[in-house]
């Protein structure tokens, strides 16, 4: 029999080894959503509490998830860089290739923007060791590949390309238009990007 003087167990804590219960996951997904919104219109200067508030939860739900800022901005990254890497295949499946890399290059815009949004404390979490460096790059472009292998293979997009060039050129257009904060700009570019990666006939897919 438990003594008088045994903490009350915490109904929201998750037993070892027992999957995390429906509304805990509901609430990490609310907080990432209010933090990505919150961090956007703020440039990473919002507070906890009012991100919590936004979220519907308590601060102490906001920090049973996140500890710490740098581990709330690491989770947002690593959401953001999953859902744009995987992003590629799902949009393989639906459309033809030059239409997927289009529309791939705007999920990538989004990315770049939440990323900027969080750029400080990400950086300082780097240079700190205290967030874990990604394979950002490595993982970006091996998505860019996939979109350009399956291109060529139909013939829609060019087959002499190096994924990494365009990796270089996207992140051009997202850096030069920053300072501008013009999404019309933005669009324009990337669809000279995309334009840039058909072939310049109606031949066959290059070997």
């Amino acid at each position: 029999m438990a003594s008088p003087d045994s903490p009350t167990p915490d109904p929201s804590a998750k037993a070892p080894g027992r999957p995390a219960r429906a509304d805990s996951r509901r609430n990490r997904e609310r907080l990432l959503t209010a933090a990505r919104e919150a961090f956007a219109a703020t440039d990473g200067k919002a507070a906890l509490d009012a991100i919590a508030r936004e979220a519907g939860v308590g601060i102490g739900t906001l920090y049973r998830h996140f500890p710490t800022r740098e581990a709330l901005v690491e989770a947002i990254y690593s959401a953001e860089l999953d859902a744009v890497v995987t992003s590629a295949p799902a949009l393989l499946s639906d459309l033809p290739p030059e239409v997927a890399l289009r529309a791939w290059m705007d999920r990538y815009a989004g990315f770049f923007a939440v990323k900027r949004g969080i750029s400080e404390t990400l950086h300082a979490g780097w240079t700190s060791g205290t967030i874990a460096t990604p394979a950002t790059r490595e993982r970006i472009t091996a998505a860019i590949g996939a979109i350009l292998d399956a291109g060529a293979k139909t013939g829609s997009l060019r087959a002499d390309v190096e994924p990494e060039d365009v990796t270089m050129m996207l992140l051009g257009v997202f850096m030069s238009t920053t300072a501008a904060n013009s999404p019309h700009l933005t669009e324009r570019l990337l669809d000279l990007v995309a334009d840039a990666l058909r072939p310049t006939t109606d031949g066959p897919p290059s070997q």
